[in-house]
């Protein structure tokens, strides 16, 4: 039995990890631990794929399981992070105070902002959005709508430009719930939109036939260059801007 088939399944799984801890760190308020494993599992999402074609053991299992941890990753930890910014831009306390694990349970003890749970349509959006990728033989060399992995690079900017960017003007914008609430309309749009935005996968590496590609990889690093976490929403942006004028 080839070793070799197990590769890309692994690597997947440590995205599903990655994922995992990420969720623990969000739910606890620690976005920048959430945030580096997050980015961690995007960075193993990427070659499980990349394995997978060079070592030429592609699986319907693989496609399975790589939607799998994608909706944990680039779906539940998102949701999370947005919840928990919406629940405090409106004050929210926190949803339960029970201290001990063998303390009865009290349903006074929770404490749950409706609106925060607005948030969590983010992961809804994103459960869609894979569904119908897996089902979507067209999107080989593009991909209809906005990948979950960049949707999710996106959400988790709004607490690394809080922390990082010593902005008091950013900090106000993205502390209040109605920006929050579009935001969140904005993302769950985008995920399952029909906008046809090209795949970074290259079949070659000639200019000719990746121009938009070169060209969106060193906007991107000059961008985080000089604007650090500030430039994702814009590289965002620009990946969008650039789909529609190659389309």
């Amino acid at each position: 039995m080839s070793v070799k088939k197990y590769i890309p399944n692994f690597i997947t799984l440590l995205n599903l990890l990655c994922g995992s801890i990420a969720v623990i760190f969000a739910v606890h308020n620690n976005f920048i631990a959430a945030s580096a494993f997050v980015f961690l599992g995007i960075f193993f999402d990427f070659f499980d794929g990349l394995a997978a074609r060079k070592l030429n053991v592609q699986s319907a299992l693989g496609v399975q399981l790589d939607s799998l941890a994608d909706m944990v990753t680039s779906g539940l930890v998102p949701g999370i992070v947005m919840y928990k910014l919406i629940a405090m831009s409106v004050d929210a306390p926190e949803v339960v105070t029970q201290k001990e694990w063998n303390t009865n349970f009290n349903f006074n003890d929770l404490h749950i902002a409706p609106i925060a749970l607005i948030g969590l349509c983010i992961t809804l959006a994103s459960a869609y959005r894979l569904a119908k990728f897996n089902i979507d033989e067209d999107q080989q060399s593009y991909f209809k709508g906005l990948p979950t992995p960049a949707n999710t690079l996106l959400v988790l900017s709004l607490p690394l430009i809080i922390e990082f960017q010593n902005s008091s003007f950013a900090t106000t914008l993205i502390l209040n719930q109605w920006f929050l609430i579009a935001f969140t309309v904005l993302s769950c749009f985008l995920l399952n939109s029909n906008i046809k935005l090209f795949a970074l996968k290259f079949k070659d590496f000639s200019l000719a036939n990746n121009k938009f590609r070169y060209l969106l990889i060193v906007s991107t690093i000059i961008l985080l260059a000089v604007l650090h976490f500030l430039a994702i929403p814009i590289i965002i942006i620009l990946y969008i801007i650039l789909s529609l004028i190659k389309k």
